[in-house]
């Protein structure tokens, strides 16, 4: 592929979801560290995020906090037309926000028990309303804001614009523990791989990252989660390094549209369509998950597993 001159974030916008924490935090700080503004849209901001929007209120460039509940539509149109309000134009858009399979939304957990807050005649999931309706959802808004903007002068050129998906090494493994999330990240790499073919005709670009073991509150406030990892085997990759794959998603002219970029500690390598070796190596092992199927065994032969007795 011949190389093309490179997109540049600044003087850009982006909205990113779920860059209240984690690493869609540290992909807003990144941007902006780099001149772009970043609409954050979250429900709220870990500390870190707060000081972040605080140290760009008035500056040039410039961070935004839009209160969103991203499994609410109305919420995710006026998360465009606030990042519109404010910046005038929307360059990047990465729905980020995600969850790991919490007690309150898994497949272990149906609806209707104790832990679950998915009701029995709620037909949906919260799990797949954030990990998958929400991405697909602000990408067809993404889409018609780049077009609309595009519109704006037709003698020139269309402006490149970009979309950014965050899978998971998920998307290729399995887990037992999680079947919905790994289904969800399944998804996301087909949808990805789906919109290639708008970049060429569009100037569109949308492109993925698949984490591995990350260190964020995704794990790190989960004892149940972390009980999968071996703190003798296992290496936790960072958000930053997440992050900097993100920002090359963007920038970097020969990953077309479509293209995964896998992250683990200290490695980032782009995913394979066809015949991937998967996932291997420092930030992508999880020793003790095998093992801590027992869990979900010993609910299923517990004798009593799905079944909800009484009226809806």
């Amino acid at each position: 592929m011949v190389s093309q001159p490179a997109f540049d974030v600044k003087g850009k916008t982006a909205i990113v979801t779920g860059a209240g924490s984690g690493i869609n935090y540290c992909f807003a700080k990144l941007l902006l560290d780099k001149g772009c503004n970043v609409l954050i849209a979250d429900l709220s901001l870990r500390p870190e995020a707060q000081r972040l929007v605080e140290q760009y209120s008035t500056s040039t460039p410039r961070a935004v906090f839009q209160k969103t509940d991203v499994t609410n539509w109305a919420e995710l149109e006026n998360m465009f037309a606030q990042a519109t309000e404010e910046f005038g134009k929307i360059d990047i858009v990465c729905p980020g926000a995600g969850i790991y399979d919490p007690p309150w939304s898994n497949f272990w957990h149906p609806p209707g028990t104790s832990t679950s807050r998915d009701t029995r005649d709620g037909g949906r999931y919260a799990t797949l309303d954030i990990n998958i309706t929400h991405p697909i959802r602000t990408t067809q808004l993404a889409i018609a804001a780049f077009l609309d903007s595009q519109k704006l002068d037709p003698s020139k050129p269309r402006a490149p614009k970009r979309i950014l998906i965050v899978s998971s090494i998920a998307g290729q493994n399995s887990n037992l523990h999680t079947p919905i999330y790994v289904a969800a990240k399944h998804a996301m790499n087909g949808f990805i791989r789906s919109l290639s073919a708008l970049e060429p005709r569009f100037n569109i670009r949308v492109n993925g990252v698949a984490p591995g073991v990350i260190k964020t509150p995704l794990w790190t406030e989960h004892p149940e989660k972390l009980q999968f990892i071996s703190t003798d085997a296992d290496e936790w990759a960072t958000p930053e390094e997440v992050a900097e794959a993100m920002l090359t998603c963007l920038v970097d002219e020969d990953l077309p549209g479509g293209s995964i970029l896998e992250v683990g500690k200290e490695q980032t390598r782009l995913v394979q369509a066809l015949n991937d070796p998967g996932p291997s190596g420092p930030g992508h092992t999880v020793s003790n998950l095998v093992g801590k199927y027992k869990e979900v065994y010993g609910l299923l032969e517990g004798g009593d597993w799905g079944r909800l007795r009484g009226k809806l």
